[in-house]
């Protein structure tokens, strides 16, 4: 009986003597790594601070760029920082013909982008790490069929793939509905033609760890094959998925820009940073410069940013280069 408080006290001094998640993620070689690479900071600064601004646009936004009562055409092609000749309003960021806030149509505009570039290469990812599983763990007539149409999808490239399959999703939407889903459709198109490199990683993987003891020890205790897929291979496998995930981000957004730029992507009623830098192309030459250039550089640093964090993720998770 007196050794039961004895016990108690001992565990809870063990308990906290233990250093909690944040603790031991400081110490790691992971972290230690990251604050000695000035390129991670900094794009991952960056990633941070563009993803928070479009998450909270309604909060930084000074105008809601998609609400017709507050617009004011007399505002258009306002200079940035100079006051508007009629209305004398000063903009950060300038306006562009509709008298729209350019700052807070970039904010707006960051949101589709990044909603799209998130969702296509969670459903590229999902698709593709289930497909790879089912090819290095099935083996035969499973593999060669998937991995033969990865092959001949290679052949052509992404943003070509996409604009076919968006073109024929759209085709079996019903008119009155188009607007509507062509956001959900501009996913599905880029998120089929980015699978591919998922589905190569992960089957290349699976077919190392099928081999492995634990799998084979589920095998004799009677684990059924998709448990095995999704309980002990999936796992083991996810590290290099996460990276490819990080650099496919960057790639997704530049798609729905550019099939946003060619007219094939976001509605007009829900632009994207693509569809901002289409509508400012059209007055680059005739002086209104700043409706094309901050959309722009607002694309250039948001590719650029989670391009290098997912460069630095894959060297820093490569264990030949530790």
């Amino acid at each position: 009986m007196t050794d039961a408080p004895i016990d108690s006290a001992r565990r809870a001094t063990a308990a906290a003597a233990e250093p909690s998640a944040w603790a031991r993620f400081r110490a790691s070689d992971f972290f230690w790594k990251f604050k000695r690479s000035p390129v991670a900071v900094v794009s991952f600064s960056v990633t941070v601070i563009l993803v928070l601004a479009a998450v909270l646009a309604p909060l930084i936004a000074p105008h809601n760029p998609f609400d017709p009562a507050s617009l004011n055409l007399m505002n258009g092609f306002s200079a940035p920082m100079q006051p508007n000749a009629f209305t004398g309003d000063v903009f950060w960021l300038g306006t562009d013909d509709q008298g729209r806030d350019v700052f807070s149509t970039i904010l707006y505009g960051m949101r589709i982008s990044l909603f799209v570039g998130f969702s296509a290469v969670l459903f590229a990812m999902v698709l593709g790490v289930l497909l790879g599983l089912l090819a290095g763990y099935a083996g035969g007539w499973t593999e060669t069929i998937i991995m033969r149409i990865a092959d001949v999808q290679l052949t052509f490239p992404a943003i070509l793939v996409a604009m076919l399959i968006f073109g024929i999703a759209k085709g079996f939407t019903p008119v009155e509905y188009r607007d509507q889903m062509a956001i959900w459709v501009l996913i599905i198109a880029i998120g089929l033609s980015d699978w591919v490199q998922f589905a190569r990683v992960v089957r290349g993987a699976t077919l190392v760890e099928k081999n492995k003891e634990y799998v084979q020890a589920a095998k004799l205790i009677g684990r059924s094959s998709p448990a095995i897929m999704l309980k002990h291979i999936l796992p083991n496998v996810l590290s290099p998925v996460l990276v490819i995930a990080t650099i496919s981000l960057a790639l997704a957004i530049i798609a729905e820009a550019t099939l946003s730029f060619l007219g094939v992507g976001a509605p007009p009623t829900q632009p994207s940073l693509g569809t901002l830098i289409r509508i400012g192309q059209g007055f680059l030459f005739s002086g209104e410069w700043w409706i094309l250039f901050f959309p722009a550089a607002t694309l250039l640093a948001l590719a650029l940013s989670v391009n290098l964090l997912g460069d630095w993720l894959r060297d820093a998770l490569n264990p030949r280069l530790k």
